[in-house]
């Protein structure tokens, strides 16, 4: 048997994958492995980079396929008119879409003592579903579940009979509700609403304090292509003139987040240095003349990378719906939410917990 291995489907997820690694002993470390799932996420050379810090011992890519993708999936996903016909109709779809993630699975997975998986809600818990593997599901992003707990929200209506029938392992919810779900590990257990037995708190702040100063080179390293590159589009401002950082979300269509963000950037950007970090799935050109009194942060990473450049600072970071709550190289923190998406879509698109 194998120790363990990390399936993820970020850049966050990875980065939380090597801050756990990280927080073992030595002698305890490099018996890991790590799936990067290609379906949503452009990774870019990320497990070249992975395979030469020593951390892991296998690095997989897996070619994970939605269900859209996918016709004898989507034949199941229909209304058959009543609570029955749409429970028989489930169970067919959960098993189809688990036996179709077979043949891309890059290894055996029974092989690992401790499998732990972010976002189980995608197609790999369909899989481990269908194969009755265990495992251990991790929260998506930092409080994830505090803000939408998806499992609820995609399952409104009869969630009591779904969710018995998730633990005898006909259907499938995501976030612990699965029969080969172990536990699912959150950032903070006392804020959720609906706290769960299967939730293990495991704060991430934790986490990233607990790794050395020594160990950091691991997280810059693997991350940022040119961190020199990063100083220096900081450094270029006058350090008395104020500098605001906004990270980009990757909401609505183009058209209206650009209209989005040229607002937060007349608002809140006066009078001061304007950064973007761009989040690694919005293909909005920043670049572009619409963005031209802006400065571009390159590289896709996780904004948490930047906590390890002392000399980095801003006066404002901001988003609207990234949790901003890990930043510590900004005096205001600032997550704009739901009051300010209410303007732009429909509120019911973005208020998940209120409508459970």
């Amino acid at each position: 048997m194998k120790d363990r291995i990390y399936i993820c489907h970020t850049f966050y997820h990875v980065y939380i994958s090597v801050i756990k690694e990280l927080n073992l002993p030595r002698e305890a470390r490099s018996n890991a492995s790590i799936i990067l799932s290609t379906m949503s996420n452009d990774f870019g050379n990320l497990d070249v980079k992975l395979k030469k810090c020593g951390l892991f011992e296998e690095v997989f890519l897996f070619d994970e396929k939605e269900d859209v993708s996918l016709p004898e999936v989507m034949k199941y996903h229909t209304d058959r008119g009543n609570l029955l016909l749409n429970l028989i109709q489930r169970i067919r779809y959960t098993k189809a879409l688990g036996m179709a993630q077979e043949e891309y699975i890059p290894t055996d997975l029974k092989q690992y003592k401790d499998i732990y998986v972010f976002c189980d809600s995608d197609p790999i818990g369909f899989y481990l579903n269908y194969k009755k593997i265990r495992y251990h599901a991790v929260e998506d992003g930092l409080d994830t579940i505090l803000y939408c707990d998806s499992a609820r929200y995609s399952n409104i209506g009869h969630f009591g009979i779904k969710a018995f029938m998730a633990r005898l392992g006909l259907i499938f919810i995501e976030n612990g509700y699965s029969k080969y779900c172990i536990d699912m590990e959150v950032n903070n257990v006392r804020d959720i609403k609906y706290p769960m037995h299967f939730y293990k708190e495991v704060p991430r702040k934790v986490l990233t304090d607990n790794v050395s100063e020594t160990d950091r080179y691991y997280l810059t390293d693997i991350f940022m292509e040119d961190p020199d590159r990063l100083l220096a589009q900081v450094a270029q401002i006058d350090s008395d003139r104020r500098k605001v950082l906004i990270l980009s979300d990757p909401v609505c269509d183009l058209d209206t987040r650009k209209i989005i963000m040229r607002d937060i950037i007349n608002e809140y950007g006066q009078n001061s240095a304007v950064f973007i970090k761009p989040h690694p799935r919005d293909v909005l050109d920043y670049e572009s003349d619409d963005f031209a009194d802006c400065i571009v942060l390159k590289g896709r990473f996780p904004m948490e990378i930047m906590n390890y450049f002392p000399e980095l600072h801003m006066d404002l970071a901001l988003s609207i719906f990234t949790t901003v709550d890990s930043i510590e190289f900004a005096d205001e923190k600032r997550k704009l939410g739901a009051d300010f998406m209410d303007k732009y879509e429909d509120p019911a698109i973005h208020r998940e917990n209120e409508q459970i």
